[in-house]
Parts: C-alpha cells; sequence; structure tokens
C-alpha cells in the first residue's frame, strides 16, 4: 500500500502540475492574444495611416492634374482666339481682294463700255456718212430724171393725136428727203 500511496502521491504532483501546465498554458495563450490583438490594432492603425497617405498623394496628384488640364484649356482657348482672329484677318483680305477684283471688273466694264460707245458713235457717224452720199447720189439721180423729163416735155412727139392717150401733166416738184 506504500507503493499506491506513492503512486497517488506521484499521481497528485503529476496532477498539480497538469494544472500548473494548463494555468500557465492559459496565461501564455492570454498573452498571445493580447498580443495579437495590440498586433492587429497596430495593424489596423497602420492600414488607416496608409490609407490616409495614399489619399493624401491620389488628392495631391488629382491637384496637379487638375491645374495641368486647367492649363492645357487656357493654351486651347488662347489658340481658339488666335485661330479666330487669323481667321476674321483672312475674311478681311478676302473681302478686300474681292473688292478689288470688283473695281478691276467695273473698270473694265466701264472700259469695254466706252469702247463700244465709241464704236457704236463710228459707225453711226460711217452710216450717216453714206446716207448722206447716197441722198447725194438719189438727188443727183433725180436731177437727171427730171432734167429728161422736161426735156422730154419740151420735144414734139410725132405720133398721132389720139384723145384717149392724152393727158395733162402737172408740173414735177422736186424730190428731197427733208419731208
Amino acid at each position: 500500500m506504500a507503493e499506491n500511496a506513492d503512486l497517488l502521491a506521484l499521481l497528485a504532483e503529476m496532477k498539480k502540475s497538469m494544472e500548473k501546465g494548463q494555468e500557465e498554458m492559459k496565461k501564455g495563450q492570454a498573452e498571445m492574444k493580447d498580443r495579437m490583438d495590440k498586433g492587429q490594432e497596430e495593424m489596423r492603425k497602420g492600414q488607416e495611416e496608409m490609407k490616409d497617405q495614399i489619399q493624401s498623394h491620389v488628392e495631391s496628384k488629382v491637384g496637379e492634374i487638375k491645374d495641368h488640364v486647367n492649363c492645357c484649356i487656357e493654351k486651347i482657348e488662347e489658340d481658339v482666339q488666335s485661330v479666330k482672329r487669323e481667321i476674321g484677318e483672312v475674311k478681311g483680305e478676302v473681302e478686300r481682294k474681292i473688292e478689288e477684283v470688283k473695281d478691276k471688273v467695273q473698270g473694265k466694264i466701264e472700259e469695254v463700255e466706252d469702247k463700244v460707245q465709241g464704236k457704236i458713235e463710228e459707225v453711226e457717224d460711217k452710216v450717216q456718212e453714206k446716207i448722206e452720199e447716197v441722198k447725194e447720189k438719189v438727188q443727183v439721180k433725180i436731177g437727171d430724171l427730171e432734167k429728161r423729163l422736161s426735156e422730154l416735155e419740151d420735144r414734139p412727139i410725132n405720133f398721132p393725136s389720139n384723145p384717149d392717150l392724152m393727158y395733162s401733166r402737172p408740173t414735177v416738184k422736186s424730190l428731197t428727203f427733208d419731208g
């Protein structure tokens, strides 16, 4: 029985040792849990800090991009205004050229009109000269005819008199173109 008592004492000691080991394990687990909780909290804080840094960096880059875009927009607007000015200048130049061409064309038209009018007047003068020539020739012919007619009236006719063929002729007047 002494052996049993030793065994029981050994078992009791083992039990105490095991209970003590379990308590130490529980303490170790609690410490480990605390460390893990602290580590997780530190990770959360680190993540928040990183998130804040990333957000700050992104906002900074977005601001830089906005500034760059605004600068580009201003440059484009300046270019558009410059192009509008150039278009206005070209439009003005085109309008001036159109006016120059209109003036030149009008000058040529007037020049041609003057030449045509001069030719018309030349032709009218020549036609008038020809009319005068024809009038003179007609007057000469009329004069010749009147002279011959007068000669015929003055000459005796040697035909037998037939009262049916006789007629009295009035004096012939000169033909003129005066109206």
